[in-house]
Parts: C-alpha cells; sequence; structure tokens
C-alpha cells in the first residue's frame, strides 16, 4: 500500500478519579468514551526512514516538530518495526489542549495509519505499547468506544456498548495545563469519593439515574482554580438543568449531558455565553455489535470490569 487515510476520535472522560500516586506519577480510574470528533490523517509512504508531518487546523501548525507527538508516534514505529517512514497530513477537529485526548488520538491515528500502510494491522500489543509508551490514555485511543481506563490509562478495560450519550460540548477558547492542574489537585488535599466502578456497572445495567448522578471529575475543582473560563463553563453548563455536568480530563471543555439531541439542540440554540459550544455523541468506532444489558454479560466480562 502506499497511501492511507485513518480517522482517530477524541473521548469524554464521564468520570475520573485520582486514586494516589505511584512512582512520581498519578493512578488513576475513569470511564470513558469515545464522540464523533476526529483528527483525519492522510498518510504516503516514503523511500527512507524520515517521518514527516503536517499540521492543519485548530491552530496546529505552530506545534514544533521535537514537541509533535505525532512525529514521535511515526519514529517510534520505523524503529520498532523496521519500516520506511511516511509524510503525514494531520487535519486537526478536535481542540487542543480541551481534555479530548487531541495529542493521545493523533499518536493512536498514525500508529493505526502506519500499520495499515505497511500490513502491520494484527500487532496489535507492539502498536499498543508504543502507544502506552508515548501518550497516558494513547493506547486506549488505538481501539476507543466505551472504557474504563486505570493506572496511568494504560490498563484499558472496554465496556460492552450501549445506548448512544448525547452532549452540549462547551469549550472555552483557553486550555488548561495538565501538570499545573495535577499539582493545583495536590495543593487541594482534598478527599473525593471514588464513583469510577460503580458508574461502569450502572452504565452497562442500564440504571440511568445512577449512572447520571455520578459522574464526575475529581480534578474539576483544581481547573477551576486555575481558569475562570472553566468555572463559568461548569456554571453555564448546569445552569441548563442537564442529566449531568462535567469537565473532561484536566480541563479546558466541559461535557453538558442530555436525553437526547433534541435537547441538546435545544440548549445550545438558548446559550448565551462567550465560548464555542458544539453538540457531539458517543461512538463505538470500527466495531459493530448489539448493545448488551448486564445480565447478558458472560463471568469473563463481568470479572474484567471489576478488574480481575
Amino acid at each position: 500500500m502506499i497511501t492511507a487515510s485513518v480517522k482517530s476520535y477524541a473521548k469524554l472522560n464521564l468520570t475520573l478519579d485520582i486514586k494516589g500516586a505511584k512512582n512520581g506519577f498519578h493512578e488513576l480510574d475513569s470511564l470513558v468514551c469515545s464522540v464523533n470528533i476526529c483528527d483525519t490523517l492522510f498518510l504516503k509512504r516514503r523511500r527512507d526512514p524520515l517521518v514527516n508531518v503536517t499540521m492543519r487546523g485548530r491552530g496546529s501548525e505552530n506545534i514544533p516538530p521535537e514537541k509533535n507527538n505525532a512525529v514521535k508516534a511515526g519514529e517510534a514505529f520505523v524503529s520498532a518495526f523496521g519500516t520506511t517512514g511516511a509524510d503525514i497530513t494531520i487535519w486537526k477537529d478536535i481542540p487542543l489542549s480541551g481534555g479530548l485526548g487531541g495529542s493521545s488520538a493523533d499518536i493512536a491515528g498514525v500508529l493505526r495509519g502506519m500499520a495499515k500502510l505497511y500490513g502491520l494491522t494484527q500487532e496489535k500489543e507492539r502498536l499498543k505499547e508504543i502507544a502506552d509508551s508515548l501518550g497516558s490514555d494513547a493506547g486506549y485511543m488505538l481501539t476507543g468506544g466505551f472504557a474504563r481506563l486505570r493506572g496511568r490509562g494504560e490498563i484499558v478495560q472496554p465496556l460492552p456498548c450501549v445506548d448512544e450519550l448525547h452532549f452540549l460540548l462547551i469549550q472555552p477558547p483557553t486550555g488548561v495545563s495538565a501538570k499545573e492542574c495535577f499539582l493545583a489537585f495536590d495543593r487541594e488535599n482534598a478527599s473525593y469519593p471514588p464513583v469510577t466502578e460503580q458508574a461502569a456497572f450502572a452504565l452497562i445495567g442500564e440504571r440511568r439515574e445512577e449512572f447520571f448522578s455520578l459522574l464526575k471529575n475529581d480534578l474539576q475543582n483544581a481547573a477551576c482554580s486555575l481558569s475562570g473560563e472553566v468555572k463559568q463553563a461548569v456554571a453555564e453548563g448546569k445552569s441548563f438543568s442537564p442529566l449531568a455536568c462535567s469537565m473532561t480530563g484536566s480541563g479546558s471543555c466541559v461535557f453538558v449531558l442530555f436525553e437526547n439531541e433534541e435537547f441538546c439542540r435545544w440548549a445550545k440554540s438558548r446559550y448565551k455565553g462567550k465560548f464555542l459550544t458544539r453538540i457531539v455523541k458517543s461512538i463505538v468506532p470500527n466495531k459493530k455489535r448489539e448493545s448488551k444489558s448486564l445480565y447478558s454479560l458472560t463471568e469473563e466480562e463481568k470479572n474484567l470490569l471489576n478488574g480481575e
């Protein structure tokens, strides 16, 4: 194959528990889903080992190559598999520094695209190892969908497909530094009850009201202390009395969950704030299977959900 193209999707942290620290990193437990915002990657095989990445859109043109994780992903792929390189163009639609996993999506997109280009799509375990070495949730981004992430995000437990979730996304223009957000969380010295495991069971068991009540992000207060825009976005989202409203990742985007797309459109039409808004929905990329309830799970799936 001489050329290839792939789409790599954004994610939302529906829950985010901080479980402590290990080896200098915070341990997380998070329920995530993919949403229908994606970066599109076009790849062309080179005859030499060079990896050339061109960014387009969302201000990504200003990312220095030495700090671009997409470049690092391509170079890591060439080193791992001994292939030649590629010319890669990435058309960004995932906002930068929004907590939507844009950098990890590009890592995963480059690895998937290179694997497609060089006929190595079956090397799933090796691709995940490379992804995990470059970004905390990049391994998850290789497949996406509904999942529970633990550790630094490298422990991925896929969850059965459920009904679509519909969100109004509020996007403050200024991002929040993940490093500064975690430092602010540490200074806060607060203790929040963990909710991810309970939320995951409620989600796949279709206990909707319980699930909605559990959506929260331990980093939200820290991010609000650093960014008045995040604090404002959360307040604006909650003013619609939605099913749930929370920040994703370390900010700055805030999701507002409604019963269906019609309610999302209603809220968007009545939003009077200054931030960009966007209607999105959960998706399960590249998977075609029916929704299952808690009662139809196998024992293996139940153990997987429990981390056993």
